[in-house]
């Protein structure tokens, strides 16, 4: 893709909602698959009440809309202004005391995953049930909408056409199966992590434009002592943290 065509793809216009200003991008189609859409908020006739608190609105009582979930509250129950970037909001945006901890929760992938996925790591990486594993960079695509592997030969996976996410763990107490799964494929639930298992390798399951079936991808981190190890290890747990995020999108 040449970079007048890619320039065109990320550029990015100032919207006005009644929620206020958002940064989208100017082709919807080539927003970020991380990015969730606004809600539709309740109707004023349908919420004579707050729907956390059940105060009763009236002159001196206020509505307000939480800008995550579009649900109508009380100041009380809708005070804190958080940052909400999965909707492209330029300022920090009135949200309900639930949605404002969920938003909190995902700055840390916003400031520090995001950053490790778009920096890259390396890894060994083997395509389908192939017996021959490359040393390849794999990264984030600026746009986020592409892992792109670099070494001897380039390739791209689109985001959005990833359907599950294996991690490859050790570290569990013997007996204990040496594997996590995440899957995202449309009605399925995540599984929650747990222990102190270190991330290892990962495997992708995807669907490759124009090919029948899904094809797999696996990386694993490599063993060496100058620091890539650890950044392969961090980029992973990254990664399966962007699979979260992902299923989310698709399940809105």
């Amino acid at each position: 893709m040449s970079s007048e065509v890619t320039a065109r793809h990320d550029a990015k216009k100032l919207v006005r909602s009644p929620s206020g200003l958002r940064m989208v991008p100017e082709h919807r189609a080539f927003g970020s698959p991380f990015g969730l859409e606004e809600p539709q908020w309740v109707p004023d006739k349908e919420c004579p009440r707050c729907m956390q608190c059940d105060t009763k609105f009236d002159f001196l009582t206020r509505k307000h809309h939480c800008r995550r979930c579009g649900k109508c509250f009380c100041d009380k129950c809708c005070s804190q202004k958080v940052a909400l970037r999965r909707m492209c909001f330029v300022d920090p945006v009135r949200q309900c005391a639930e949605c404002a901890l969920v938003s909190h929760r995902e700055a840390e992938f916003y400031d520090k995953q995001l950053k490790l996925l778009l920096s890259g790591a390396t890894f060994l990486v083997t395509f389908g049930n192939s017996e021959k594993s490359d040393t390849m960079v794999c990264r984030l695509s600026s746009n986020q909408r592409y892992l792109l592997l670099d070494g001897d030969s380039r390739h791209e996976v689109e985001v959005t056409r990833i359907a599950a996410v294996q991690m490859l763990t050790e570290g569990f107490p013997p007996g204990e199966k040496d594997m996590h799964t995440y899957t995202s494929l449309p009605g399925s639930q995540p599984v929650s992590e747990g222990g102190n298992a270190r991330a290892t390798g990962m495997t992708l399951q995807y669907t490759a434009p124009g090919a029948e079936g899904v094809t797999q991808l696996k990386l694993t981190a490599g063993e060496d002592a100058n620091g890539s190890r650890r950044q392969a290890t961090a980029w992973l747990v990254a990664m399966h943290k962007a699979a979260k995020l992902l299923y989310e999108s698709r399940d809105q």
